[in-house]
């Protein structure tokens, strides 16, 4: 189960053996990959052109074109959502001091280096994954310690790469 939040309206989205459904309701849609990040979806006799526009692993946010409209999609998983009815955030009182790997892939760029001051947002380093790139952020103000990858290193999900 995974809940969205689509122009600050929160969205349940579950995958079950008979298919998807949004907020309890079956969902039937026939989506269509046109390439890497372009896909076709028809629903209800209507058609949507959407385009993956960028993905922040880290921070869990979408920003997708559909039919012209972009929107910013915030993606909760099962354990966001279990630590929240626990009363606990996942992000809630925790210093940060370093930033790990969100997935495997190949480090194609790095915009800092050890001295740096960084803020939060900004771009750290650009990281493939899947054929996407995907431009990995500071998740809080500090400054770099230690860069321990480089460009055309190849990482797994949760190694460190960068030491604040």
């Amino acid at each position: 189960m995974y809940q969205i939040t689509l122009t600050d309206q929160p969205v349940t989205i579950d995958f079950t053996a008979e298919g998807p459904t949004i907020n309890g309701q079956s969902y039937a849609w026939d989506v269509v990959r046109l390439s890497e990040r372009q896909f076709h979806i028809l629903h209800d006799n209507r058609s949507f052109r959407a385009e993956l526009l960028d993905l922040n692993a880290a921070e869990k946010t979408v920003r997708v074109k559909i039919n012209d409209h972009i929107h910013e999609v915030k993606l909760k998983d099962r354990f966001d959502l279990l630590l929240e009815q626990m009363g606990m955030s996942s992000a809630a009182g925790s210093k940060v001091n370093d930033l790990k790997a969100p997935m495997p892939g190949l480090i194609v760029g790095i915009s800092v280096q050890p001295g740096d001051v960084v803020k939060k947002g900004d771009s750290l380093l650009v990281l493939e994954a899947m054929k996407m790139e995907n431009v990995l952020k500071a998740p809080g103000e500090g400054t770099v310690r230690t860069v321990r990858i480089a460009k055309g290193d190849r990482v797994e999900k949760g190694q460190v790469l960068i030491e604040f």
